[in-house]
């Protein structure tokens, strides 16, 4: 109400709005008898009825009040709350008492919460987030009196999805209850409160999970949405009866009011909201009790409780395992796991309640490869571990992320919604490198120690990067605060350059960028590690200036008192077995002999694998030529370690993907050179598995012969046709086991075309997708249905994943990983056409993030990535931008390769040639 129109009315006013309100009412009537004027001038029917006018200038005024409230609100409201990266900080949650009503015909739900808050000063109003919720009822009851204070407005802003409620009088400070009655729909995009589908027998039922990481707990529920203000939860949720109901907690109480049950959950320990979880379904499962009594179970689908038996082992020794090392116990009373039938990721560590997707939980030995198993293994690693790096101890904010993330990976934004793009490469690989090469400097026992001492310091609470150095610095004695910096607060890692001159080791460090667009001034402090012609001469030292220098003779003696021949043969080896996040460039002559001690088998297989690696990233950098790297990968050939021989795979596909554009006319000759590197181990290992043969063989023995068969390797793909056939005969015979499945699969989509009516290897492929019932050999199908090399085929794969319904949402994006180098082109105009109808289909979740990186991302033309960004110019979604940025980044990453490549044309097809057929 504006203080113009109370001082005409002549009124000394200090309380309330609503008091104000009728002080004015009383006033203006009085004033008008006075006048001896008919009070109908305020709105009366009567001219001599005085309760009637006053009601009619009651409601008038009150209507008045109203509007000029709001305005002032909105005003308020805009210039504090609207824009904002955070919650504001006057209100903080303690507690929170969850009830949720899900319908599961109906799709949608109920709920009420009520969250005990501090004030922390005298406020208007209470915001917290909320996004796709219907706000009923609200109100704030004070501690303190026990007055129940009601909103005079609600107001929902999704754009900033934050729920503000002002108040006529300010809430002082002290603690209270805000309740909040809201609903919602249970919706299919696999965030936040959603629905999923089951099969009971052949019909499909509802069920219903929950995925709230980053920023999806305000799709469920009001609440403060942010990592760092933790508060306990009591859960409750009403269930038909003859569904299993999960959350975080033990169950504490179960009533049964006819065919629905209310289950209600002890409350919970400390923590932040994307953390809390709730699944209702169907469900047998599996259970074992840890050395320190903590019930683990694993829940599966009906009738397939075996398939949880491996993660079950998995997880229990997972416990025990960190509990010892971070010398504290899993901080709950049970851990459960589940797997859903659909999931926007792998799986979450949602506390005491891990959620999988059932490919990524269950092990089937029959249809289970040996990749799928490590990976299960990984993944539950990683959510294990979760429960300490990021549930017990959180990221105070998502600029922190890779503290979860980049410790989870180790041990196996200005709107909160753009978090969801945070979770790539950098914060899980290079976290994890950091943090390892920090292990390897300071060693085990420190590093073991030190992270104890960080567990019980912030257990329950919330860190920054910045804590985590400052414990280590102090258990360690070593000023890491200074020299982690270096590493997490600058754009990439250094490349180091290693020159020998007169017996002076002489080291340059500079940073390295694929793009080659690096800065002058970056600087890192640098583990060095290396070693001299043996793994017994070894040095470590730190590089804390641009250069360094050291002489030989300080690496006179070997541990065994031989002294060092510095002959020609010498070689040297820096950052040994890869515990450095660096890069190093060796000059000419001190490569050329690391290169002859990998052929004389001096090296570890880490160490080769670090020098090869390192290689192939200066060649796509172009600070080498792609000839050094060819010359290196020959003398890998009779190579036998997995992780060695798969990052040589990994190499052939990405020379391949460039030298398409660049150099299309040697493509052949590069892939028969690429089949005969892989002549030798696929010789040994074969197509049949040896009893008691290592997991890695088997391993190695799947990825050779997939790669064999996308090099167009005749013998290859003659024996996956023939063993491919005598599956479609019989999917139980023993002639094409589940590690080597794939390779047959990719064989047979590479034989077919869109001029075949039959069109074998497609419709093959669709129906062993249809009759399968095991998730396992689903996703197996789809991670091949694209990889042919007609892009007709191509384009209809890609209409059955995303146009049909034949297709899981969450599984989609196995066939996107697919898509072959032939079906780049078409699936590119695909996607521009189909762009709309995937918006609208999908939602801005993370989905939307793989269309674009692995459609946008195998293209390797300055002219292609100014094509893509003028589409997205026009077609822009902020769900897109960082991954968007990323993926055009390594398209002109790999555009300046292939001009690269161009200029060294003629070398590269007579080196290629060379080295194919002289080792025949």
């Amino acid at each position: 109400m504006s203080e113009l129109w109370v001082k005409h009315c002549g009124i000394s006013h200090t309380g309330s709005f609503k008091d104000l309100g009728m002080t004015v009412l009383v006033s203006q009537v009085n004033r008008l008898r006075k006048m001896k004027k008919p009070v109908h001038g305020v709105g009366c029917a009567s001219t001599g009825d005085t309760s009637a006018a006053l009601s009619a200038y009651c409601a008038s005024a009150v209507m008045s009040h109203k509007k000029m409230e709001k305005k002032q609100q909105k005003k308020i409201m805009e210039q504090e709350f609207k824009g904002q990266t955070r919650l504001p900080k006057f209100a903080i949650p303690k507690s929170y008492n969850l009830y949720l009503q899900p319908d599961l015909f109906a799709c949608n739900f109920s709920g009420t919460v009520e969250i005990r808050l501090t004030i922390t000063e005298p406020t208007s109003f209470i915001v917290l987030n909320s996004l796709e919720l219907i706000i009923h009822e609200a109100s704030f009851t004070s501690e303190s009196n026990d007055q129940k204070c009601l909103p005079i407005d609600v107001v929902v802003d999704d754009e900033d999805e934050i729920l503000v409620l002002p108040f006529d009088e300010p809430i002082s400070v002290g603690d209270g209850v805000l309740k909040i009655e809201f609903s919602g729909s249970l919706n299919e995009h696999l965030r936040g409160f959603y629905r999923c589908t089951y099969l009971d027998g052949e019909t499909k039922k509802n069920m219903v999970a929950t995925q709230f990481e980053a920023v999806d707990a305000r799709r469920c529920f009001p609440c403060w949405d942010e990592p760092a203000l933790k508060a306990t939860f009591r859960v409750a949720i009403d269930a038909p009866v003859e569904l299993t109901a999960l959350s975080n907690m033990p169950v504490a109480d179960e009533k049964i009011h006819g065919n629905i049950k209310t289950v209600t959950f002890q409350e919970s320990p400390l923590m932040s909201t994307y953390l809390v979880a709730v699944v209702l379904g169907v469900f047998d499962h599996v259970e074992q009790t840890t050395s320190d009594g903590i019930k683990v179970r694993v829940y599966c689908p009906k009738g397939k409780r075996d398939e949880g038996k491996y993660a079950l082992s998995l997880a229990v020794k997972s416990l025990d395992l960190f509990s010892q090392y971070f010398s504290m116990g899993y901080p709950l009373p049970k851990l459960d796991m589940v797997a859903v039938p659909e999931f926007s990721g792998g799986a979450m560590e949602n506390n005491g309640l891990i959620i999988f997707r059932e490919n990524e939980l269950l092990q089937n030995d029959l249809m289970s490869s040996a990749s799928r198993k490590q990976r299960l293994a990984i993944v539950m690693a990683h959510e294990v571990a979760h429960h300490w790096f990021g549930n017990l101890v959180t990221m105070e904010w998502w600029t922190h992320l890779w503290l979860n993330e980049g410790f989870a990976t180790w041990i196996e934004v200005k709107y909160a919604r753009l978090v969801n793009e945070t979770f790539d490469d950098v914060c899980y690989k290079k976290g994890s490198s950091v943090v390892r090469m920090l292990q390897g400097y300071l060693g085990d026992a420190i590093f073991q120690k030190s992270l104890s001492a960080y567990m019980k310091r912030y257990a329950w609470g919330n860190a920054k990067t910045e804590d985590l150095w400052s414990v280590l610095s102090e258990v360690s004695g070593v000023r890491v605060n200074s020299m982690m910096d270096s590493w997490t607060k600058q754009k990439g890692y250094p490349v180091i350059s290693v020159k020998l001159k007169d017996q002076f080791l002489e080291f340059e460090q500079a940073q390295f960028l694929s793009s080659g667009q690096a800065s002058n001034d970056a600087n890192w402090i640098v583990p060095i590690t290396l070693i001299l012609g043996s793994y017994k001469r070894r040095k470590t030292f730190l590089l804390e200036t641009e250069v360094g220098r050291f002489h030989l003779s300080d690496l006179d003696q070997s541990s065994n008192g031989d002294p060092i021949s510095f002959g020609e043969d010498l070689w040297i080896k820096v950052n040994v077995e890869q515990s450095g996040f660096y890069r190093v460039k060796y000059e000419n002559k001190l490569a050329a002999r690391l290169k002859k001690a990998v052929v004389d088998n001096q090296l570890s297989a880490t160490d080769k694998f670090g020098i090869l690696d390192d290689v192939f990233a200066l060649c796509e950098s172009c600070e080498l030529p792609l000839s050094n790297l060819l010359s290196l990968m020959d003398v890998y050939r009779k190579e036998l370690d997995y992780a060695l021989l798969s990052r040589l795979m990994d190499i052939c596909y990405s020379i391949l993907e460039v030298s398409t554009d660049a150099i299309p006319g040697s493509v052949n000759d590069l892939k028969a050179f690429f089949i005969s590197l892989l002549q030798f181990s696929a010789g040994k290992l074969g197509w049949e598995s040896v009893p008691g043969e290592s997991h890695l063989d088997a391993l190695l023995r799947g990825e050779i012969l997939l790669t064999l068969a996308v090099l167009g390797h005749d013998g290859t793909i003659n024996e996956a046709m023939n063993r491919f056939e005598a599956f479609l005969n019989d999917r139980n015979t023993p002639f094409l086991s589940a590690d080597t499945r794939k390779a047959a699969y990719v064989a047979a989509m590479r034989n077919s075309n869109s001029t075949n009516t039959k069109r074998d290897g497609f419709e093959s492929l669709l129906k062993i997708y249809r009759e399968s019932d095991a998730v396992q050999e689903k996703e197996r199908v789809l991670r091949c249905i694209a990889t042919s090399s007609d892009p007709e085929v191509v384009e209809d794969a890609l209409n059955l994943l995303v146009v049909s319904d034949a297709v899981r949402e969450q599984d989609i994006v196995y066939g996107l990983a697919g898509i072959s180098l032939e079906g780049r082109e078409m699936a590119w105009r695909w996607l521009k056409e189909k762009w709309s109808f995937i918006l609208n289909k999908y939602g801005d979740g993370l989905l939307i993030t793989h269309f674009v990186r692995d459609i946008v991302s195998p293209f390797c033309s300055h002219e292609k990535a100014d094509e893509i960004e003028e589409f997205f110019a026009e077609h822009w979604t902020g769900a897109i931008d960082m991954n968007l940025k990323q993926s055009i980044e390594k398209v002109r990453i790999k555009a300046r390769w292939a001009e690269s490549i161009v200029k060294q044309e003629s070398s590269i097809e007579e080196l290629v040639q060379q080295l194919t057929y002289s080792n025949k």
